[in-house]
């Protein structure tokens, strides 16, 4: 029997205990939330076409048109004309023969990284990979190798000792809890010259980054060394759902063999539609990319005059990190109080002892209102007991006020698969219990 009561006192007596906010209205830059304004500075809605009118439109038309559900998987009666207009446009976007959606960034993740990868393989994952990447490891039944953040020199070490037994080396292109972008030419180096593949999920830099904003990838120029690029419907493009792009050999794998595409209802066609919309927004308004950016910048500076420490990023993800989690929650509530919304994050989703303020710029965010919300989470830090000079950035410096650092659980202690006394490999352990977990 599950002791439901017990599990819930042990999180309550961790401080994990969490409660949903209600949201009143649309995802604008300013909602109603729990009955009062805020100013919303955590929605990964980035250019602001959740709420955008013919956005709305689109999607209000499709469940005219299509109904509100596709009824089925795609294998069975689920594709629909909507479904596959939406893939071949994504394709196009993203420049690669064949796109596939799937229902959600989730199932997308789970389903690739578990569908080319088997036992006897190894997958080369970043450690601060989303979490539906470090479940789709754990699908797998593959080998982990748990590279340092960003770091190709140990990666590059891995694929030394791995022995051609590489399957994949998998990563985020916008890191969705400290807001960096991978090292994306230097992996696509290693991945063509040890001869596995490298996916990359771009859910935080599609249509944020990049030209046209094709994301991180593009920017990189590292299109040609990504295998798969896994996007998302539901952040930049204002919907719901996810896709993978890929070329026509791979996404005919993928049908057949990612087990979250095969058993799952397809996107419904609102949510499609909706996208299908976004997209071409975004396509014929390439403006919007830059107005993200723009705003990313004005925040950083701001939260900088402030004494913050937002270190060097540029993306449209600003994290402050704050350390103890009691201490981050309460800046969080006293954000609240001044109007501001920039949700505090705690363990499991980031390692303990570096709790944070996530803040996520929209485009659809004026200038002054960033300004203004810098000195009210500098007000709010300070009612909280925190000086703002206390922050630190999670790329800049590790070292961070407040509760230490726990030691790594099991699942990071196995012996690695491959012996090095000086830098040891990580490897997941399927079956020990959560340890880091990111997740957006």
């Amino acid at each position: 029997m599950i002791e439901i009561e017990a599990r819930l006192q042990e999180l309550e007596e961790l401080g994990l205990a969490r409660r949903t906010r209600l949201v009143s209205g649309p995802q604008g830059p300013r909602v109603v939330l729990d009955g009062k304004p805020v100013l919303l500075l955590c929605s990964n809605n980035y250019l602001g076409l959740a709420d955008h009118p013919a956005v709305r439109e689109a999607a209000a038309d499709a469940a005219m048109r299509w109904g509100v559900g596709a009824g089925a998987s795609r294998l069975v009666s689920g594709t629909m004309t909507i479904h596959r207009r939406l893939e071949e446009r994504l394709a196009a976007f993203e420049r690669r023969q064949s796109a596939l959606l799937f229902g959600s960034g989730y199932m997308a993740n789970a389903g690739v990284v578990s569908a080319l990868a088997r036992a006897g393989d190894v997958v080369f994952s970043d450690e601060l990979n989303h979490a539906s990447i470090v479940d789709g490891c754990r699908l797998s039944r593959a080998e982990v190798f748990v590279y340092d953040h960003g770091d190709v020199e140990h990666l590059e070490w891995g694929l030394r000792e791995a022995n051609g037994r590489g399957a994949l080396i998998v990563t985020d292109g916008v890191f969705s809890m400290d807001g960096d972008v991978a090292p994306l030419a230097e992996l696509a180096e290693l991945a063509g010259r040890y001869d596995v593949r490298l996916v990359v999920d771009e859910a935080h830099g599609t249509g944020a980054l990049g030209p046209g904003g094709r994301g991180a990838v593009a920017e990189a120029g590292a299109e040609d060394g990504v295998d798969v690029i896994v996007g998302t419907l539901g952040k930049a493009l204002g919907s719901y759902g996810a896709y993978v792009a890929c070329d026509q050999r791979m996404a005919k794998l993928l049908v057949n063999a990612a087990r979250s595409f095969v058993f799952s209802t397809a996107p419904p066609p609102p949510s499609v539609a909706g996208a299908l919309a976004a997209l071409t927004l975004l396509e014929a308004e390439p403006r919007r990319v830059e107005k993200l950016l723009a705003n990313a910048a004005v925040l950083r500076e701001a939260l900088t005059a402030e004494g913050f420490a937002v270190g060097a990023g540029r993306t449209q993800i600003v994290p402050l990190v704050i350390g103890d989690a009691d201490r981050t929650m309460r800046v969080c509530e006293q954000a609240l109080e001044r109007g501001v919304f920039a949700q505090g994050i705690r363990p499991p989703t980031v390692a303990a002892g570096t709790s944070r303020l996530r803040l996520a710029v929209m485009a659809s965010h004026g200038k002054s209102e960033l300004r203004d919300a810098a000195q009210a989470l500098a007000q709010a830090a300070r009612a909280a007991g925190v000086r703002p000079e206390e922050t630190r950035s999670p790329i800049a410096a590790p070292a961070v006020v407040g509760e230490e650092p726990a030691a790594p659980s099991s699942r990071w202690d196995e012996p690695a698969p491959f012996d090095d006394p000086g830098r040891a490999a990580r490897v997941f352990d399927a079956e020990a219990p959560d340890a880091l977990e990111h997740a957006a």
